[in-house]
């Protein structure tokens, strides 16, 4: 039986689909020691470099001092945690909702916060290019799930004017910041969808919480939507620097979400040393620093996207710090990667089943803390390796 196992894995390697680990040694930031040699590392979610300030840092040592290495038990044991609710009231707050509810990881909001709002008879309409962590959560969700073009807010209206009838909830889904395009949803076109057709509008803002927006609030403040949307949700793992994910809505849905979210209900609470540093992480987002790293993030994104796009790249249609350089092929993605690894400079890339068949590219991230010499030298190297490629 397991030599069925080996057949798959060897088929994956045929492909260049197969993945593997490498291990990084020492703090996460703009250098990483990956495998005995220091790499530049242009593929963190790390975009502000918090994940090594030492004010983080700090904030979880001190908890860990006062509170311990563990919450205990579930939240609803006896793992609710003073720090835990801080947490979430500075969560709403940064989110200007009336509440906010903490949860484990990105992945465990979405398969616990879809399965609670939606149901048998329920319609869920979902963006083709959502995070799989959406999908899995209308999957267990047991709605009728409708995905839309990506970004293709008329043929969701179409959809949506098809599916009037019903008496089940409709819910509106989308990514804030698309992970792999590094695209932005359409939220004023959305908001006026969901108003319209009377569905709730559910934005995974994580990968533009603590970057977008002049507070560093999102994608809802860059729109100037913040208010209208029902339900938030984001992560403290990315530009946080942390480990976790909130969603930040009315006090009617969170309080439901504390009664039928599954992955909140039976999952042990964040520990005390995690919370504490998304509280010390939301202090700095808030402060002239965490503007200055915004400012210069996007500023450094700005520049390399630029460049690459003079050299003859196709970026797609990003508009933010994700930076994907379409290749086609997953062998020839993965032989590029390869390359810029040998060259010191580690890029993911990204194949099937994360994009379509045939939609395999690169996939850059800039940070705030990257050294514009280095940045500079990428570029050159990226070219340089495309050219060989015959990419561009």
């Amino acid at each position: 039986m397991s030599g069925s196992f080996m057949k798959e894995l060897d088929g994956l390697r045929e492909h260049g689909l197969y993945r593997r680990m490498l291990r990084a040694e020492g703090a996460q930031g703009s250098h990483l020691t990956l495998e005995g040699r220091d790499v530049l590392v242009l593929c963190s979610n790390n975009y502000l470099g918090l994940a090594d300030h030492p004010v983080l840092k700090e904030a979880a040592i001190r908890a860990t001092e006062r509170y311990g290495t563990g919450s205990g038990a579930s939240r609803l044991v006896s793992g609710n945690m003073a720090l835990h609710e801080q947490l979430e009231a500075r969560l709403a707050a940064f989110k200007n909702t009336e509440a906010a509810l903490v949860f484990n990881s990105g992945y465990a909001a979405n398969t616990g916060l879809i399965p609670a709002l939606a149901g048998s008879g329920d319609l869920v309409f979902s963006d083709r290019l959502n995070h799989a962590s959406i999908v899995d959560g209308c999957l267990l969700s047991r709605a009728r799930m409708i995905r839309y073009p990506h970004r293709d807010v008329n043929a969701l209206r179409r959809l949506l004017d098809r599916n009037r009838g019903g008496t089940g909830r409709k819910i509106i889904i989308t990514d804030g910041v698309f992970s792999m395009d590094g695209d932005i949803a359409l939220l004023p076109e959305l908001v006026s969808l969901k108003r319209e057709f009377g569905a709730l509008l559910m934005v995974d803002d994580a990968h533009g919480t603590g970057v977008l927006g002049p507070g560093g609030r999102g994608t809802a403040e860059l729109c100037g939507f913040e208010s209208a949307i029902d339900i938030h949700m984001g992560t403290l793992g990315k530009a946080l620097g942390g480990f976790g994910a909130y969603v930040a809505a009315s006090r009617e849905i969170v309080d439901y979400l504390v009664n039928r979210a599954r992955s909140f209900i039976f999952s042990t609470s964040l520990p005390p040393s995690v919370v504490a540093t998304a509280l010390a992480a939301l202090d700095i987002v808030d402060s002239s620093e965490g503007s200055s790293l915004r400012g210069r993030l996007l500023e450094h994104a700005g520049a390399v996207k630029k460049s690459l796009r003079a050299a003859g790249f196709d970026t797609m249609d990003s508009e933010t710090q994700i930076l994907p350089l379409f290749v086609g092929g997953a062998a020839e993605t993965m032989e590029f990667s390869r390359r810029l690894l040998d060259a010191g400079i580690f890029v993911q890339g990204i194949r099937p089943p994360t994009v379509p068949r045939g939609g395999s590219r690169l996939r850059l991230t800039v940070m705030a803390t990257h050294r514009q010499q280095d940045l500079e030298r990428a570029v050159e190297v990226i070219t340089a390796t495309g050219k060989q490629l015959g990419i561009i």
